[in-house]
Protein backbone atom coordinates (compact mmCIF):
# COMPACT_ATOMS: atom_id res chain seq x y z
CA UNK A 1 0.00 0.00 0.00
CA UNK A 2 1.03 3.80 -0.88
CA UNK A 3 0.87 5.79 1.96
CA UNK A 4 0.25 9.13 0.49
CA UNK A 5 1.89 11.99 2.15
CA UNK A 6 0.34 15.30 3.17
CA UNK A 7 1.90 18.71 3.18
CA UNK A 8 0.46 21.00 5.76
CA UNK A 9 1.11 24.95 5.67
CA UNK A 10 1.25 26.19 9.69
CA UNK A 11 1.17 29.55 10.31
CA UNK A 12 -0.03 32.04 12.29
CA UNK A 13 1.12 35.99 13.73
CA UNK A 14 3.50 37.40 16.54
CA UNK A 15 2.12 35.91 20.03
CA UNK A 16 -0.67 33.52 18.06
CA UNK A 17 0.31 30.62 19.19
CA UNK A 18 1.58 29.34 15.94
CA UNK A 19 4.41 27.89 18.24
CA UNK A 20 2.60 25.85 20.57
CA UNK A 21 0.46 24.15 17.96
CA UNK A 22 4.03 23.51 16.11
CA UNK A 23 5.36 21.76 19.46
CA UNK A 24 1.78 19.61 19.88
CA UNK A 25 2.40 18.34 16.83
CA UNK A 26 6.20 17.35 17.10
CA UNK A 27 4.66 15.92 20.27
CA UNK A 28 2.61 13.81 18.34
CA UNK A 29 5.61 12.44 16.29
CA UNK A 30 4.98 14.22 13.43
CA UNK A 31 7.83 15.93 11.15
CA UNK A 32 7.53 19.56 11.56
CA UNK A 33 9.64 21.77 9.24
CA UNK A 34 10.56 25.33 10.70
CA UNK A 35 11.24 27.95 8.20
CA UNK A 36 12.75 30.23 11.18
CA UNK A 37 15.36 27.24 12.20
CA UNK A 38 15.95 26.65 8.73
CA UNK A 39 16.72 30.16 8.06
CA UNK A 40 19.52 30.36 11.00
CA UNK A 41 20.81 26.58 9.28
CA UNK A 42 21.44 28.18 6.00
CA UNK A 43 23.59 31.29 7.12
CA UNK A 44 25.69 28.91 9.45
CA UNK A 45 29.99 29.09 8.15
CA UNK A 46 29.69 26.39 5.40
CA UNK A 47 26.63 27.19 3.85
CA UNK A 48 26.48 28.60 0.55
CA UNK A 49 24.33 31.89 1.75
CA UNK A 50 26.73 32.51 4.04
CA UNK A 51 29.54 33.05 1.52
CA UNK A 52 26.59 34.67 -0.89
CA UNK A 53 26.05 37.24 2.42
CA UNK A 54 30.11 37.83 3.14
CA UNK A 55 30.66 38.55 -0.13
CA UNK A 56 27.86 41.05 -0.39
CA UNK A 57 28.15 42.72 3.56
CA UNK A 58 31.74 42.61 4.10
CA UNK A 59 33.66 40.89 6.60
CA UNK A 60 33.11 43.21 9.20
CA UNK A 61 29.66 41.46 9.91
CA UNK A 62 31.31 38.26 11.33
CA UNK A 63 32.23 37.82 15.03
CA UNK A 64 35.17 36.29 16.53
CA UNK A 65 34.24 32.95 15.97
CA UNK A 66 33.49 33.95 11.99
CA UNK A 67 29.97 33.51 12.57
CA UNK A 68 27.87 36.08 10.93
CA UNK A 69 26.39 38.93 14.11
CA UNK A 70 22.38 38.96 13.18
CA UNK A 71 22.34 42.18 14.95
CA UNK A 72 25.00 43.78 12.95
CA UNK A 73 23.32 42.46 9.95
CA UNK A 74 19.90 43.52 11.10
CA UNK A 75 21.04 46.68 11.57
CA UNK A 76 22.02 47.07 8.09
CA UNK A 77 19.06 45.71 6.51
CA UNK A 78 16.33 47.51 8.78
CA UNK A 79 16.00 50.86 7.17
CA UNK A 80 17.46 50.36 3.77
CA UNK A 81 14.84 48.18 1.69
CA UNK A 82 17.31 47.40 -1.23
CA UNK A 83 19.57 45.78 1.09
CA UNK A 84 16.45 44.29 3.00
CA UNK A 85 15.75 42.89 -0.57
CA UNK A 86 19.07 41.34 -1.59
CA UNK A 87 19.75 39.88 1.85
CA UNK A 88 16.07 37.97 1.18
CA UNK A 89 16.99 37.11 -2.53
CA UNK A 90 20.10 35.20 -0.71
CA UNK A 91 18.38 33.94 2.11
CA UNK A 92 14.67 32.97 1.49
CA UNK A 93 15.93 30.34 -1.72
CA UNK A 94 18.42 28.56 0.25
CA UNK A 95 15.89 28.22 3.25
CA UNK A 96 13.33 27.00 0.50
CA UNK A 97 15.85 24.55 -0.54
CA UNK A 98 16.62 22.94 2.77
CA UNK A 99 12.83 22.54 3.38
CA UNK A 100 12.07 21.02 0.27
CA UNK A 101 14.28 18.75 1.34
CA UNK A 102 13.24 17.94 4.14
CA UNK A 103 10.15 17.28 2.83
CA UNK A 104 11.06 15.28 -0.17
CA UNK A 105 12.94 13.08 2.48
CA UNK A 106 9.86 12.89 4.68
CA UNK A 107 8.10 11.92 1.55
CA UNK A 108 10.30 9.03 1.02
CA UNK A 109 9.91 7.79 4.00
CA UNK A 110 6.18 7.62 3.53
CA UNK A 111 5.52 9.47 6.32
CA UNK A 112 1.25 10.42 6.43
CA UNK A 113 2.20 14.00 7.49
CA UNK A 114 4.85 16.32 7.41
CA UNK A 115 4.20 19.91 8.89
CA UNK A 116 5.94 23.27 7.11
CA UNK A 117 6.33 25.58 9.93
CA UNK A 118 6.41 29.18 7.79
CA UNK A 119 5.32 32.37 9.56
CA UNK A 120 5.34 34.16 6.45
CA UNK A 121 3.27 31.45 4.22
CA UNK A 122 0.54 33.45 2.65
CA UNK A 123 3.07 37.01 2.35
CA UNK A 124 5.71 34.84 0.95
CA UNK A 125 3.69 33.52 -1.37
CA UNK A 126 4.82 29.91 -0.44
CA UNK A 127 1.46 28.13 -0.59
CA UNK A 128 2.46 26.22 -3.77
CA UNK A 129 4.77 23.89 -1.28
CA UNK A 130 1.69 22.44 0.84
CA UNK A 131 -1.56 20.56 0.33
CA UNK A 132 -3.60 22.39 2.59
CA UNK A 133 -2.89 25.03 5.44
CA UNK A 134 -3.74 25.91 8.77
CA UNK A 135 -3.79 29.25 10.54
CA UNK A 136 -3.55 29.62 14.10
CA UNK A 137 -5.61 32.65 14.73
CA UNK A 138 -6.23 34.87 17.80
CA UNK A 139 -8.43 38.01 18.10
CA UNK A 140 -5.77 41.31 18.13
CA UNK A 141 -6.70 41.88 21.63
CA UNK A 142 -5.96 38.71 23.04
CA UNK A 143 -2.48 39.04 20.83
CA UNK A 144 -1.81 42.14 21.86
CA UNK A 145 -1.91 41.24 25.68
CA UNK A 146 0.05 37.94 25.23
CA UNK A 147 2.83 39.52 23.30
CA UNK A 148 2.95 42.49 26.07
CA UNK A 149 3.16 39.74 28.66
CA UNK A 150 5.79 37.41 27.25
CA UNK A 151 7.91 40.11 25.40
CA UNK A 152 7.86 42.42 28.55
CA UNK A 153 6.78 45.52 25.55
CA UNK A 154 4.57 48.34 25.79
CA UNK A 155 1.23 48.79 24.39
CA UNK A 156 2.69 51.01 21.92
CA UNK A 157 5.81 48.38 21.06
CA UNK A 158 3.62 45.66 20.89
CA UNK A 159 0.98 47.50 18.27
CA UNK A 160 3.69 48.19 16.51
CA UNK A 161 5.34 44.38 16.45
CA UNK A 162 1.17 43.16 15.55
CA UNK A 163 1.25 46.34 12.80
CA UNK A 164 3.96 45.52 10.76
CA UNK A 165 2.79 42.02 9.68
CA UNK A 166 -0.58 41.08 7.59
CA UNK A 167 -3.10 40.69 10.05
CA UNK A 168 -4.48 37.99 10.92
CA UNK A 169 -8.20 38.61 9.88
CA UNK A 170 -6.55 38.67 6.56
CA UNK A 171 -4.96 35.57 6.63
CA UNK A 172 -7.75 33.98 7.75
CA UNK A 173 -9.41 34.58 4.56
CA UNK A 174 -6.65 32.84 2.67
CA UNK A 175 -6.05 29.39 5.20
CA UNK A 176 -8.16 26.33 4.55
CA UNK A 177 -8.18 25.66 8.08
CA UNK A 178 -8.37 27.70 11.32
CA UNK A 179 -7.20 26.96 14.95
CA UNK A 180 -9.04 29.14 17.45
CA UNK A 181 -6.39 29.95 19.99
CA UNK A 182 -8.40 32.70 21.80
CA UNK A 183 -9.07 30.01 24.50
CA UNK A 184 -7.48 27.43 26.83
CA UNK A 185 -4.09 24.95 25.52
CA UNK A 186 -6.56 22.36 26.22
CA UNK A 187 -9.55 23.61 23.83
CA UNK A 188 -6.65 24.61 21.27
CA UNK A 189 -5.25 21.09 21.60
CA UNK A 190 -8.86 19.80 20.72
CA UNK A 191 -9.02 21.91 17.99
CA UNK A 192 -5.63 19.95 16.80
CA UNK A 193 -6.93 16.65 17.46
CA UNK A 194 -10.44 17.04 15.75
CA UNK A 195 -8.64 18.62 12.25
CA UNK A 196 -6.18 15.59 12.36
CA UNK A 197 -9.35 13.10 12.88
CA UNK A 198 -11.03 14.72 9.95
CA UNK A 199 -7.44 13.96 7.87
CA UNK A 200 -7.68 10.53 9.20
CA UNK A 201 -4.24 11.01 10.15
CA UNK A 202 -5.04 10.69 14.06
Amino acid sequence: MVTMTMVVGLTGGIASGKSTVSAMLKDLGYSVIDADVESRLAVEKGEPAYKEIVDYFGEGLLQEDESIDRQKLGAIIFNNKEERSKLNSIVHPAVRKRMNDQKAAAIERDEQLVILDIPLLFESKLTHMTDRTVLVYVDENIQLARLMKRNQFSEEEATARIKSQMPLDDKRQLADHIIDNNGTIEKTRIQLQNLLQSWKIV
